[in-house]
């Protein structure tokens, strides 16, 4: 599988110099970032309808980062120069990259005298070295040192995600530490949160195939990778890319600040010692992070309990990734005590979920007629919403496909659904970042939610004497204290969180050392919500529309 992203075709060395040159020119502030001010001036020399420039800026920024770096600047300019030779502007265009070879550098008319006025030096701010890309820092990079406290200023801000990164210090994170919703919902946001990149995680029964998904994908073996009948993957393993093939453990991993699994230290050292991350170069981890999963317990296993709590940490890796795929075989349909647990963790996330049916070559079309109904029916009992969920039939491995089982027509099925699914997963970095921002705004409301409910006990526990009787009396009463909030406030009721979860929490705390109601702290998160939120997307999107 192949995710296309950077120049459509083949870049020579010689273009590459002269794009160099071109984007210092474009990217005013020197950032390595060419925003939608510059790129209207810059584009402006192509001569090209604001339509057609409409179009090269959505193709080029597919993933809605609001800016442009290196790469992204040659695919524009590449896509410019198809422009003027008379090419329609399509997605399909960058499909069909293949059919344009040596692309000519495209006419723009005043450049050449902008270049010889600037005096623009290769080696200054080149965003390549000897034919390799540079590393642009950002400016958000040291936005999270406890050292600094000033505000950021808006200027700084030159991306989607950097916007994101300052509401949370300025307005979000304030609230979330003063009513403890680190220690009740969710751990605080890093840097490495706001930058990792894309994750896919499966979950299924042993030996559903979720390892072998992840090969066939990769087309190769990754570091860590056991494929066999009996539950061999016995940990979580993060398939991400890296300079070279190699496992690191899980406590290491946990600790670097340059990867977004801090928040797991809290599940404990029994977790950690089942974790590990499997690093290695490859052109789709690039864009995507696969998290292979332990198999799901069934039968006489579930009487085996596990050493950590794995479905607050199946929780987590939900919360984070962006899609989840759930693996079914044939032949393991039942839905098991501990899989409705991990299913019942998974509230919240509902528009992640895929279900694959895998291995569906192992019976004809008769049976996988009825092996379908029966699946569907178990997760109607599972999943508590009135849509149908997604579920994909094939066999997602490398082994040919059984014809004599499935006949010519259940072929045909398996590679138009292996079809949609791969185009599910491509899509994934394109949308990446408007799933940061849905994700942001969730957490922005629960963060709300969690100070009204917090707030509300505190102001329910009596001043003097009876404190303790009290608290006790509000902790086993919680179900009605949250009805209470939601009626006060008029919030949904879907949005609250998990009452026994919270209770748990609770009970470690002194409910009467809480914090009180801060109006101004909840009216700055509604002003983000409201105002800044979407100025911040008005300003970065499409400079075109």
């Amino acid at each position: 599988m192949e995710i296309i992203s950077g120049p459509i075709s083949s870049c020579s060395k010689e273009h590459q110099k002269i794009y160099q040159l071109w984007f210092s020119v474009a990217d005013t502030d020197g950032d390595g970032r060419m925003s939608g001010t510059d790129a209207t001036k810059f584009f402006a020399m192509s001569n090209l309808s604001r339509s057609e420039l409409k179009q090269v800026w959505a193709l080029a920024d597919s993933r809605r980062q609001g800016f442009l770096g290196f790469r992204q600047f040659i695919t524009a300019m590449q896509l410019v120069s198809l422009a003027q030779a008379g090419h329609g502007l399509s997605p399909d265009l960058l499909k069909n990259a293949a059919n344009f070879e040596d692309i000519k550098l495209p006419i723009m008319e005043g450049l050449d005298a902008l270049l010889v006025k600037k005096k623009v030096s290769t080696t200054d701010s080149d965003p390549e070295v000897n034919g390799n890309l540079q590393a642009q820092a950002s400016p958000s990079a040291n936005w999270f040192s406890s050292k600094s406290s000033k505000r950021v200023s808006p200027d700084s801000v030159t991306s989607i995600i950097d916007g994101l990164k300052t509401l949370y210090m300025e307005k979000l994170k304030p609230l979330e530490t003063t009513y403890r919703f680190h220690d009740f919902v969710s751990p605080a946001l890093t840097n490495s949160d706001f930058d990792a990149k894309p994750m896919v995680m499966l979950l299924g029964q042993y030996s559903t195939g979720k390892t072998t998904f992840i090969k066939h994908l990769l087309q190769c073996e990754y570091p860590g990778a056991h494929i066999g009948p009996e539950p061999t993957t016995d940990r979580f393993v993060v398939v991400m890319s890296g300079p070279d093939e190699r496992s690191i453990p899980g406590n290491t991993i946990a600790v670097q600040a340059d990867m977004p699994f801090k928040g797991l230290t809290s599940f404990g050292g029994a977790f950690l010692s089942k974790f590990q991350c499997s690093q290695m170069p490859h052109p789709l981890l690039e864009h995507i992070t696969f998290v292979d999963t332990p198999g799901v317990l069934s039968g006489e296993k579930q009487r085996t309990q596990r050493s950590y709590d794995f479905t607050g940490v199946i929780s987590w890796f939900a919360a984070k990734c962006d899609l989840i795929l759930l693996l079914f075989d044939p032949h393991k349909l039942d839905i098991s005590d501990e899989f409705k647990r991990v299913i019942s963790s998974l509230r919240g996330h509902d528009d992640k979920i895929r279900v694959v049916l895998n291995k569906a070559d192992k019976v004809d079309t008769q049976q996988l007629m009825r092996v379908y109904g029966a699946l569907m029916w178990s997760l109607g009992k599972v999943l508590n919403t009135p849509e149908v969920v997604r579920v994909y039939i094939g066999s997602f491995n490398d082994k040919p496909i059984d014809e004599e089982a499935i006949g010519p027509m259940g072929k045909d099925l398996f590679e138009k659904e292996q079809n949609d699914l791969l185009a599910d997963l491509r899509d994934i970095p394109k949308k990446a970042c408007d799933r940061r921002i849905n994700e942001f705004v969730k957490r922005a409301r629960a963060a709300k939610i969690h100070a009204y409910i917090v707030s509300h006990l505190k102001k329910e526990m009596p001043a003097m004497m009876g404190k303790s009787k009290a608290q006790q009396r509000l902790i086993d009463n919680l179900e009605d204290e949250f009805v209470k909030v939601q009626k006060e406030f008029h919030l949904p009721a879907g949005d609250f969180p998990h009452v026994e979860h919270f209770r748990e929490v609770l009970s470690t705390y002194s409910i009467d050392k809480f914090e009180k109601l801060k109006p101004k702290m909840i009216q700055a998160v509604d002003d983000m919500l409201g105002y800044d939120i979407p100025e911040l997307l008005k300003n970065f999107r499409n400079p075109y529309d």
